[in-house]
């Protein structure tokens, strides 16, 4: 058994202890490569691997609970200890993260009036019940029980959200009558009032940031009170966001004087060491001005790469932690090896409109229905019914939506809506979208482009609007207005259109496709490949011709594609081919296919 202690230092069974960690989600990088992403942490010379603990992937259903593969935290916890690393867990509700709504389960958005990060008991009574089981299965890794656990966080970067000191202190309490023991933290910008509403009495504060150390941690310093300066996440790059116009680099010259200026005064997290991967549909988005969705790669400009190379920051940071602590000899025990499999053809395919009966169960209503309120999560939804009345389409808003309307009329496609387009109103005829906030205005905000027709139908066709959750937005005050799909209603020509089936389509049975139901050209639609493989390695996935949507390897959700970049190709690690025939699928909804892929032993993020 161990001791951990914060006084005017970290100090490790009573001597002092400086603190270098980096940052590595386990949730973002296959299993099988975990040993590897740690070995390469330690040879850096690093003593410490930090977490987050997603509640969305761990309980994504309520009281439905997942620990297994690429969520085994115990297996990942105990193979940093078999190396000799400590861990600082950071199991709050909320972690940012750029992963979806921040790590809240979107099931909490079923709930009407839910409210978050507040003193507000239904949300405060789903974080018990969830720590109700998530704690016994962490507090027996504390070091004060045999394990590697150092340090636990309480909450995360809420200076930045809030300043309900009432909910931190609940925060707190909730975490300690479930047993933890070894020091608690809180992590907040390096500002005053950041530091100020994120402060908890019993936790040692932290700051997040990525340059002017030296400056940062003045700020920091009366908060500390004596204590030891941490920067918990040194941020060594930035994030991706589809259409930002190029992959997102750090300055490497002045990072690796602030980790020398770090070490020097204190202690530091590397945020990130590597970054991995936002499989499936998890990844975040921002809001400040308008939508801003990550891309699958979280790459991070890290310290390794995605797939886990070394970059020339590795060589850098290396050389600055050797002033200050030994660099151990580390054999690398896990043989990676990238392979480029080529060019191949679609098998066959199938038409989204074609295979909804098989891969979703209907539900139908006055009023189109939210995602969350379907029971569902994550992916995309359609909305269909009949034009009864209507004699054609000259105006169209859809009230409540996100975020991103594809809007089909009798099987043809009309628009594409996104972000704030979808809650103004679209006018057909001059192709112009007037705006949410200028509704009552006498004209759209932008000059006509151009002079259309009425969208015309013949009676009783079908209007379908293929919905897309591009990522729940995981930071700030938009994160309360996060219901995807449809929460309001679909206006047609000023009236409200009525009675709906909902298609909820998650896509988490794609097994359920039936290929030979029919194909019509430029709609959404499934595409399947034939990959054959004798030797498995990472690969690096080319969609060069297609335009926008996921892809699928042997029924695992791989994530998003969209021609605007700045992420060219998706990361394939080898643990997930099978030796012989795997079978891809693409979904793509606007309609542009080249009907092949390419797959490559190089990634290309912009």
């Amino acid at each position: 058994m161990g001791k951990f202690e914060i006084k005017d230092n970290f100090y490790l069974d009573g001597k002092p202890f400086k603190l270098i960690s980096g940052s590595i989600h386990y949730f973002r990088v296959v299993p099988e490569y975990w040993r590897d992403r740690l070995e390469k942490l330690k040879a850096m010379g690093a003593n410490t691997v930090e977490t987050y603990i997603p509640w969305n992937a761990h309980e994504p259903k309520k009281g439905q609970f997942n620990f297994e593969g690429r969520l085994d935290l115990v297996r990942f916890v105990k193979t940093a200890q078999e190396l000799g690393l400590y861990v600082i867990l950071r199991p709050s509700p909320y972690i940012c993260a750029e992963w979806e709504f921040g790590g809240l389960p979107a099931w909490l958005l079923a709930e009407d009036n839910m409210r978050l990060r507040a003193n507000y008991e239904p949300f405060l009574k789903h974080i018990r019940d969830y720590y109700d089981t998530l704690f016994p299965i962490i507090t027996p890794l504390q070091i004060t029980k045999g394990g590697p656990v150092i340090l636990m966080q309480v909450e995360n970067e809420y200076g930045y959200y809030g300043d309900d000191g009432k909910y931190m202190e609940t925060m707190r309490d909730i975490m300690l009558e479930r047993g933890v023991e070894v020091p608690l933290i809180t992590s907040d910008g390096p500002f005053e009032e950041s530091l100020s509403c994120g402060a908890l009495a019993g936790a040692h504060p932290t700051g997040n940031f990525g340059s002017r150390t030296k400056e940062r941690f003045k700020v920091l310093e009366p908060y500390a009170k004596g204590g030891p300066l941490m920067c918990a996440e040194f941020w060594v790059g930035w994030f991706d966001h589809w259409g930002n116009g190029g992959h997102m680099t750090g300055n490497l010259e002045q990072s690796t004087q602030d980790l020398d200026d770090m070490l020097d005064l204190g202690h530091v997290n590397i945020y990130m060491f590597e970054g991995g991967t936002n499989f499936g549909f998890m990844n975040g988005s921002n809001y400040y001005d308008e939508l801003t969705p990550d891309v699958t790669s979280y790459d991070y400009d890290a310290v390794l790469t995605e797939a886990g190379d070394f970059t020339k920051k590795y060589e850098n940071y290396k050389r600055v932690i050797s002033k200050y602590a030994n660099i151990p000899s580390v054999e690398f025990s896990t043989k990676i090896v990238k392979k480029a499999y080529g060019r191949l053809e679609a098998k066959e395919k199938v038409g989204l409109f074609n295979a909804l009966e098989d891969i979703s169960t209907p539900i139908e209503d006055t009023f189109p229905i939210c995602m969350e309120k379907c029971g569902q999560s994550y992916g995309y939804i359609l909305y269909r019914s009949k034009l009864e009345k209507e004699k054609n389409i000259e105006k169209i808003r859809l009230w409540g939506a996100n975020d991103r309307a594809n809007i089909f009329v009798d099987n043809a496609r009309a628009v594409t809506l996104y972000d704030r387009e979808l809650t103004g109103e679209y006018d057909v005829i001059s192709g112009t979208v007037k705006k949410a906030q200028d509704a009552n205005a006498a004209t759209p905000d932008d000059e006509p482009k151009q002079q259309n027709e009425p969208i015309t139908f013949p009676q009783g066709a079908t209007i379908d609007i293929l919905m897309e959750n591009m990522g729940r937005v995981n930071f700030g005050p938009m994160m309360e207005s996060q219901r995807k799909g449809i929460a309001g209603c679909v206006q047609i020509n000023g009236h409200m259109h009525y009675n709906w089936t909902m298609y909820p389509l998650e896509l988490d049975n794609i097994d359920k496709l039936d290929f030979s139901k029919g194909y019509d050209e430029g709609l959404p639609a499934f595409y399947r490949f034939e990959l054959d493989v004798d030797e498995s390695g990472d690969t690096f996935l080319e969609l060069a011709g297609w335009g926008k949507g996921c892809v699928f390897l042997n029924g695992f959700n791989l994530g998003r594609y969209w021609e605007i970049g700045p992420q060219k190709r998706l990361y394939i690690p080898a643990p997930l081919l099978k030796k012989g025939l795997n079978e891809i699928i693409v979904f793509e909804t606007e309609g542009k296919t080249s009907g092949i892929i390419e797959l490559k032993d190089e990634p290309d993020i912009g």
